[in-house]
């Protein structure tokens, strides 16, 4: 307990240092503002509960699984990312204090935190919503629960599927294709095994069925994983030789970190999946005909920010003082690498989803997955500079992020929504919204450079 508490005292201390401290102390009212707005639109729009609900809990998922690639960082970035900032995390190379007892209590610090921070908040403004609409408490204290679960069996699962793929190559794809057929066969039932299942079922048989595959990825992750060490440097990328430039260094860094390119096409897919059930569920809930092109392309766009985290992750400012190297040009190579792993692996998901939906509905959607993703790193350079993940408790930061963001998802989401009724204008409509995003996350990737080496300088 002593550790755990003093982890969640170093969290406290880093983000207050690194944001200060009241500003840092915000982020839940904002979360609690978005969730509020969102909840009730969402009810206002005749949007059913349980659809609401089981987006909120892949959403959540989704967290779970980004939070749980500290796996990654611990291996091979934790330099890199975290800079000269000493973490207890590390403590285990100096004090006497295993491994497995470090990473245990970071996961629970994670959770806690986590579970108070952002889930907490969006509790209570899912409590406001039911208060509003004279409905019963209790289903929001379920729903806090469900999702506490949800995020803790996305961490666990991503830590020990990053733990077994360590050890083996061939033993994670045999556990998936075997985990595959039961699903396929009809002799499980996936979604009973899931927080979402839970929520639909509670009972002390379903929190069972649902703790089951928590402690089991949890105990694999804390058996299986081992930090890997490297020499000093050793894992370091030789810093842009000639004729090399800063997009062939970066494509080389991430290629090289751990999860290499695929990490980049895992993401996409988490995004792409998401983006394909909430158009089942929407239309069936709703009774629309979306336009599968519109939302895939906007939303695997905007899900490009995870890759712009991993083209910045080994990036240190002072660093490119050394050479006759412009901003501007630094956050072009940028870009070009950016690309170069985003539009394959977001046209590989489109390719995917022509199974499920039609594949001239889809079409449209390699014209806005490209521009949105580039309006996604303009945003990002401007915003957040080679530190994405100040956007994740910057309170000031996320806000501008997230307006940003709104000013073109919402239209396009929009668009997606009622393309059925609108078949003509609509598409035309989304393909121009994007293109002036495109041409304006050019125009802030021009400006960011200047902006951020005034800053730092």
């Amino acid at each position: 307990m002593n550790l755990l508490g003093a982890m969640l005292r170093e969290e406290w201390r880093l983000h207050a240092q690194l944001f200060g401290g009241r500003r840092f102390a915000a982020f839940p009212a904002v979360v609690f503002a978005i969730g509020a707005a969102g909840l009730t639109l969402l009810a206002e729009l005749g949007v059913a509960r349980g659809t609401v609900v089981g987006g909120l809990h892949a959403v959540v998922a989704f967290l779970g699984l980004q939070v749980g690639t500290i796996g990654l960082v611990g291996r091979d970035a934790m330099r890199n990312v975290l800079g000269d900032v000493s973490l207890l995390v590390g403590s285990s190379r100096s004090l006497p204090v295993s491994w497995r007892r470090v990473l245990a209590t970071f996961l629970l610090k994670d959770l806690l935190y986590y579970a108070g921070l952002i889930l907490g908040p969006l509790a209570l403004a899912d409590a406001a919503r039911a208060l509003f609409r004279g409905e019963s408490l209790l289903d929001v204290g379920l729903l806090w629960v469900t999702l506490v679960f949800a995020f803790a069996m996305g961490v666990t699962v991503s830590l020990a599927m990053i733990a077994v793929a360590t050890r083996s190559a061939i033993a994670l794809p045999a556990i998936v294709a075997a985990l595959a057929a039961l699903v396929v066969a009809g002799n499980v039932d996936p979604i009973a095994f899931t927080p979402a299942g839970l929520y639909g079922d509670p009972s002390i048989v379903s929190v069972l069925r649902v703790a089951g595959p928590i402690v089991v990825s949890g105990a694999i992750a804390l058996v299986l994983f081992e930090p890997i060490e490297t020499e000093e440097g050793a894992s370091r990328v030789p810093p842009l030789p000639v004729g090399f430039g800063v997009a062939g260094r970066t494509l080389r860094e991430v290629a090289r970190s751990s999860g290499s390119v695929w990490k980049v096409l895992f993401s996409l897919s988490l995004f792409g999946a998401i983006t394909g059930w909430l158009l089942v569920a929407v239309a069936d809930a709703a009774g629309l005909e979306l336009a599968a092109g519109i939302a895939f392309g906007t939303l695997l766009g905007l899900g490009t920010f995870t890759t712009y985290a991993w083209v910045t992750q080994f990036d240190d400012p002072a660093e490119f003082d050394r050479y006759p190297l412009a901003p501007r040009r630094l956050f072009r190579g940028k870009l070009l690498a950016f690309l170069a792993l985003a539009i394959p692996g977001g046209l590989l998901v489109l390719a995917v989803a022509a199974v499920w939906f039609s594949p001239a509905s889809l079409l449209i959607g390699v014209a806005i997955f490209p521009a949105v993703a580039i309006y996604v790193f303009g945003i990002s350079a401007t915003v957040a500079g080679l530190s994405p993940t100040a956007l994740l408790f910057d309170v000031a930061r996320f806000a501008v992020f997230g307006a940003a963001i709104t000013l073109v998802a919402v239209p396009l989401v929009v668009l997606a929504l009622v393309a059925g009724r609108y078949t003509t204008i609509a598409p035309v409509l989304a393909v121009g919204i994007a293109t002036i995003a495109a041409l304006a996350g050019i125009v802030l990737l021009e400006r960011a450079g200047p902006r951020w080496e005034r800053r730092r300088r």
